[in-house]
């Protein structure tokens, strides 16, 4: 009896040790659910909206890195913001490469293999990191992975194996992965704050570098459309991925990066909503999919960590 209670007990422990970490992190999910919707009201290419909200939100962080440099000195080696620079181009390349595949063959096909990310950022922590992932992590993303397509739309998807376009989504997912990855190492000893002022920085300069090769105006907007990403970098792009930075600092990437599915979810109620988009049967069971692989993913994860 005494032996089962300790087990309780240590059980409660290890969840109560990770609930602060798991409750910020679906806020930033909810926060960061509002992008798409934003990126519809904005009305202009992806690529140009994603420099605009990572300029955006590198001045942000960086008037709160001001400030916080007045109250306490702020020691950061120079070979984490090395880290935080290959991260941020990572993230960069990433959106870059998703926004091409969306310019050419519109947004499911690249959207859909982008979030086959979860599974390169499996792979990565085996090689990188050492992590030993059962056969019921890989069940659990799989599942997920279906619930992505069901949700998104199978019918969609015919002609993956015969564009070309499949390319920049396959290879948005690994650099998405790599995002991930490298980041998950930066964040070590790294504040968040820093950490992400460097990331979008880095970003917005490889995303604007992208923009310009491809020709894309920076100018020539509407009022409505640079308030919208103003908006979408100071507030979506700052909360949600601080919350999802400061959980990656205290979970496994492989852990986060499947629970980052969810986010797909919650944009389809929210389009729903706001955006009278609705969804049919096959959708909503996707949804109900995705949540279902990662309760498994994340039932696995915790067992582990009880073991240990």
């Amino acid at each position: 009896m005494n032996g089962l209670v300790i087990i309780v007990r240590i059980l409660l422990m290890k969840i109560h040790k990770n609930l602060d970490s798991f409750f910020i992190l679906s806020i930033g999910l909810f926060v960061l659910a509002w992008g798409a919707l934003f990126i519809h009201w904005a009305n202009a290419p992806g690529l140009i909206i994603t420099f605009y909200r990572n300029s955006v939100a590198s001045l942000v962080l960086l008037i709160f890195l001001f400030g916080m440099s007045k109250k306490k000195k702020i020691h950061i080696s120079v070979n984490r913001i090395r880290v935080a620079i290959l991260a941020g181009m990572f993230y960069g390349v990433d959106v870059g490469l998703h926004a091409i595949g969306v310019n050419l063959s519109g947004a499911t096909v690249p959207t859909v293999l982008a979030n086959t990310a979860p599974i390169w950022v499996g792979l990565g922590a085996i090689l990188f990191f050492n992590e030993s992932l059962s056969i019921y992590f890989w069940s659990g993303l799989v599942v997920a992975m279906l619930g992505v397509l069901m949700l998104v739309g199978v019918d969609q998807l015919s002609n993956i194996v015969d564009s070309v376009d499949s390319f920049y989504g396959l290879m948005a997912a690994v650099f998405y992965a790599g995002f991930f990855l490298v980041g998950q190492k930066a964040r070590e000893s790294m504040d968040p704050f820093c950490f992400l002022f460097v990331a979008f920085a880095s970003a917005s300069i490889t995303t604007g570098l992208i923009a310009m090769i491809l020709g894309q105006p920076f100018t020539g907007y509407s009022m409505l459309t640079y308030i919208i990403c103003f908006v979408y970098g100071a507030v979506i792009q700052v909360g949600g991925w601080l919350c999802v930075t400061q959980s990656l600092g205290k979970l496994p990437a492989s852990t986060v990066s499947p629970i980052l599915l969810l986010q797909a979810v919650i944009t389809s109620v929210l389009a729903h909503l706001f955006l009278n988009e609705y969804l049919n049967t096959t959708q909503y069971m996707g949804g109900a999919v995705v949540l279902l692989g990662v309760f498994i993913v994340q039932r696995h994860r915790t067992n582990r960590q009880i073991d240990d």
